[in-house]
């Protein structure tokens, strides 16, 4: 939990393993034993398994809504009946805030009181898209906070000129979360989601330190694992 979080906001990052007794099952290039995606190719019955685990293992108030993620700008309320979002919010105590990731950004957030809370997916194209921008358009920025969930480092986040002239064109200052490697560019998703918190009135964001395609024991990750890698999920809720 940030330090900075009200004490009633609960909010968690899964990762590969249910149980960290369990990693000696790793699979290499697997979905291993907590994938929580039911779109990944993985065998349903033990996704929906984990699931349910994850109920109990957090002890969540209620099931989690599992979007449909698909790297839009679409913030919806928990209270919707769409599932096709990359955002969620809620101001109901017990209701279970949720994207998945293996590589994107998760962003946290809550107002001071612990009133209203949310979480968004924003990987690159979301990001482009202006996901965080719908996304923090739902609270007061004079009294949010923020809390980035484990993503890709830069070190590991290697994109082409193709995506770097559409973060520029979006905004010039984002071309400071990128270093140029020869023809390619190494991106900073925290850096970028930074910039763009920076320009809505949200100064201060903790977490960033993870990398997902470096902490193989830890996370998931897209880019390292390939189409079989599962999905972590990334929980808020007002308890």
């Amino acid at each position: 939990m940030p330090p900075s979080f009200p004490k009633n906001v609960q909010l968690v990052s899964t990762t590969r393993f249910f149980d960290e007794n369990t990693r000696s099952c790793l699979i290499e290039g697997g979905y291993d034993n907590f994938n929580l995606a039911l779109h990944v190719d993985d065998n349903p019955i033990q996704v929906n398994n984990n699931r349910a685990l994850l109920v109990s293992k957090y002890h969540l108030p209620a099931k989690p809504k599992f979007l449909e993620q698909t790297h839009s700008d679409i913030c919806l309320e928990a209270s919707s009946t769409q599932c096709l979002g990359d955002a969620v919010v809620t101001r109901e105590k017990g209701v279970v805030c949720c994207v998945m990731t293996a590589d994107c950004l998760p962003i946290f957030a809550s107002n001071q009181a612990g009133t209203q809370v949310g979480v968004a997916h924003a990987g690159w194209q979301g990001v482009v898209n202006g996901i965080i921008e719908s996304f923090i358009a739902k609270f007061d920025t004079k009294d949010l906070l923020v809390h980035f969930g484990p993503a890709i480092s830069q070190a590991n986040f290697e994109v082409g000129r193709d995506v770097y002239d559409q973060f520029v064109a979006k905004d010039k200052s984002l071309a400071q979360a990128f270093v140029a490697v020869s023809d390619k560019y190494k991106l900073d998703i925290y850096q970028a989601a930074r910039i763009i918190l920076k320009g809505l009135g949200v100064n201060n964001a903790t977490g960033g330190e993870a990398c997902t395609f470096a902490q193989k024991g830890e996370y998931f990750s897209y880019r390292r694992d390939g189409a079989q890698s599962g999905r972590m999920a990334h929980l808020i809720w007002i308890s």
